[in-house]
């Protein structure tokens, strides 16, 4: 029986990661701040799939919990999932110093420790699966948030040819606008933000295109022909141009 734990898993992707997983028999650490949410996820993946499911509430921005997330990988596991992240204003100049050094470590630092954490185990036993949630903005320039995506896809792509030969994938999962609570929590509704209706994807596809990709060996996963289109024809805009077409929503 596989094991996965997931970061972020209260809500949005993670769940929905925790959800497809738990559905193909995998039993579950799930990993996020809100211990409320994370037992209720438990409590229904338990019943309806027959799975196990720990929950480990934990800030991975704080040393100490991120540690016992740590430790808890070190034990190991089949699979990990770095989803956990938050967004912030594209107004880089205007955003707390702070805001921006906290949103830097939880998608580079938190993502690089644990998947160091894991990686161990992993390469000893000689299977593993590491799925790292990015976004299609860290292909183009896109403010803080594409630039801590951008670094989450180079290393992945780098470990995936490094690691395979040796059992263990590292696959990137780059979505677009999905349809989950990511925007709420920046004060957005996904209706108001210019984006056009057939940008947003839904958070089952993206998963089901992402642990495809995973199991396939595959570096990166761009769900939907549209951003794969889009991240093709950016590369031969001006940098200018890009930026101002993805300045749309958040």
């Amino acid at each position: 029986m596989a094991t996965a734990l997931i970061t972020g898993a209260s809500s949005g992707l993670g769940a929905e990661f925790a959800r497809q997983l738990a559905a193909r028999g995998a039993d579950l650490v799930i990993v996020a701040r809100d211990r409320l949410a994370l037992e209720a996820l438990a409590a229904d993946l338990r019943g309806r799939h027959r799975v196990g499911v720990d929950v480990l509430v934990a800030d991975l921005l704080d040393d100490v919990a991120r540690g016992a997330v740590e430790a808890r990988l070190a034990d190991g596991v089949d699979v990990l999932v770095n989803n956990a992240g938050f967004g912030l204003d594209l107004a880089f100049a205007d955003n707390p110093v702070d805001d921006e050094v906290r949103h830097l470590r939880l998608h580079v630092e938190a993502a690089m420790r644990l998947t160091h954490a894991a990686l161990g185990p992993m390469l000893a036993r000689g299977s593993g699966r590491i799925v790292n949630v990015a976004s299609v903005a860290g292909f183009v320039p896109r403010g803080t948030y594409g630039a801590a995506k951008g670094w989450l896809i180079s290393f992945s792509r780098w470990a995936n040819v490094v690691y395979r030969p040796r059992g263990v994938t590292v696959t990137a999962v780059c979505p677009g606008f999905v349809h989950t609570n990511f925007h709420e929590r920046l004060g957005l509704a996904p209706g108001h933000e210019g984006v056009a209706p057939g940008l947003w994807l839904d958070a089952t596809t993206v998963v089901r295109q992402g642990l495809r990709a995973s199991a396939r060996g595959r570096g990166v996963s761009v769900p939907s022909w549209r951003y794969k289109m889009l991240v093709a024809g950016s590369r031969l805009l001006p940098d200018g141009a890009v930026v101002r077409a993805a300045a749309r929503g958040r």
